[in-house]
């Protein structure tokens, strides 16, 4: 299994620190959901994981090793990426799209085998759209594509993901069908690390969550210790309560009400004449 560690971690743009001398453990063999409010680091965090963006200061390890020196070939063998809202060339289908996810299995004296094909059969169906497999992905829709992208990472058959915001553009049950799929994977022996912004999703499936605020780690652990209604309202400033989900027993975040106006119970519902 491969575990990934950042250890004071320093991330940047133009000169602008994003994350700020983070010590992060991902585990392996276990789900980590990372969360947080908007523009507070989380997918640079991930960009600097996978070595898209190199540290100012600090590392990232994998599996003991500063991952700058791993060949990049290595890298891709071990870790997947799933990226926020990324670019299709025109006219790809989506066989052709999730196919790319073995090129770093490829080399001189390897080229495209059943393996490999099998590979990309296995992605298509578990991301539940084989029967899209030789559409246009410019032609699908927004959730459509979404599942194209996690099917290409799938078929990369790392023993690491990273999926930033996966469930971007999906309604709520193909939502809960790529969380299902992300914690059978990690029951399966993988390491999975994902961006939410969903809490309570995160909570129900996380094993571990790193909570970020302005670039900084202010908490991490399991999510039954670490999330507090006093935290929710410090990190996301939402004045909640936390009650355990009824299927799960997990913390559930149940913001107050802030609507200024709101109407009694009884006339919100409407009266019953006889």
């Amino acid at each position: 299994m491969t575990e990934l560690t950042g250890r004071d971690l320093t991330l940047a743009y133009d000169g602008r620190v994003v994350v700020d001398g983070v010590d992060v453990d991902l585990p392996a063999g276990r789900f980590t959901v990372i969360v947080g409010p908007n523009a507070c680091g989380k997918s640079t965090l991930l960009r600097g994981l996978v070595r898209l963006l190199a540290p100012t200061r600090g590392a990232v390890l994998l599996d003991g090793t500063d991952i700058s020196r791993v060949p990049t070939r290595e890298v891709a063998r071990r870790i997947g990426l799933l990226p926020q809202s990324p670019a299709v060339p025109a006219g790809l289908t989506v066989e052709a799209l999730v196919r790319r996810g073995r090129f770093p299995h490829q080399g001189l004296l390897r080229g495209w085998t059943r393996a490999d094909q099998e590979a990309v059969d296995r992605a298509l169906d578990r991301a539940g759209i084989a029967a899209l497999r030789t559409r246009e992905v410019d032609e699908l829709s927004g959730g459509q594509r979404q599942r194209a992208w996690i099917a290409l990472t799938l078929a990369q058959e790392t023993p690491l993901l990273l999926l930033d915001e996966p469930t971007t553009y999906l309604d709520i049950r193909h939502q809960f069908d790529v969380l299902d799929l992300v914690a059978g994977l990690v029951h399966e022996g993988r390491t999975a690390v994902a961006v939410l912004h969903d809490l309570n999703q995160a909570c129900r499936y996380a094993d571990q969550l790193v909570v970020l605020k302005a670039g900084r780690v202010v908490a991490a652990g399991p999510p039954a210790r670490v999330l507090t209604a006093d935290l929710v309202t410090d990190v996301f400033d939402l004045p909640c309560d936390l009650i355990p989900d009824p299927v799960t027993g997990t913390p559930l975040v149940v913001p107050h009400d802030r609507r200024p106006h709101r109407r009694p119970a009884v006339e919100a519902a409407g009266t019953v004449t006889g």
